[in-house]
């Protein structure tokens, strides 16, 4: 039977996003912490929750970050915050993508971004993405620089490390399952710190 309900198709094409992984109490409480039920961010903005979630389904608008396991759909208390800078969501494509010169890169940000697996930001917007990325490649590249082990090498790796660590939140068990591994923050905050952990200088 054709499955017409967006909640249900909705949550259909969550896990063929994201896979069918458990979410613990721990994941839930951390999600509730961190995001908001998409009914209620639409009551309160006096949006209609179908017709948000077909926007969804019709790659317009980002898939809720994660399914709580109750069934809620998760998604940021700023969901809708770059549809209204772009001036609309029939605006929000072209808005987007054009904040990057390569176009098919902009495509790909786009897709990216629609999935909603961008729950690697605290604020999800080009300006974070892009510096994100930036900062992940200089901390992923940083031991084969000219001063590695240096002081000031140490304390510019740091200031790296500090930056990123504001734009990301904490992720969950849940995240690691999804993305097959440790995320960003395991790789390029927490593992970084314990390798090159900071010197204080005491003279």
């Amino acid at each position: 039977m054709h499955e017409t309900d967006p909640r249900a198709r909705l949550t259909r094409r969550f896990r063929e996003v994201n896979g069918d992984h458990p979410m613990t109490g721990a994941d839930d409480t951390y999600v509730s912490t961190q995001f908001v039920v998409l009914d209620e961010l639409c009551a309160d903005r006096a949006r209609d929750g179908d017709e948000v979630r077909r926007l969804m389904l019709e790659g317009r608008l980002p898939l809720p970050g994660y399914l709580r396991s109750d069934g809620a759909e998760m998604v940021p208390a700023d969901l809708f915050a770059l549809a209204d800078e772009a001036g609309g969501v029939d605006r929000l494509e072209a808005w987007f993508t054009g904040h990057w010169a390569d176009p098919a890169i902009g495509r790909a940000e786009w897709a990216a971004y629609l999935s909603g697996q961008y729950v690697c930001l605290r604020s999800v917007t080009p300006a974070t993405i892009r510096r994100k990325e930036h900062l992940t490649a200089e901390i992923g590249a940083a031991e084969g620089e000219p001063d590695a082990g240096s002081v000031a090498w140490l304390r510019r790796l740091h200031a790296r490390i500090d930056e990123l660590d504001l734009l990301e939140p904490e992720f969950t068990t849940y995240d690691r399952l999804r993305f097959g591994g440790p995320t960003s923050r395991d790789t390029c905050v927490t593992a970084m710190r314990a390798r090159f952990p900071l010197r204080v200088d005491r003279t």
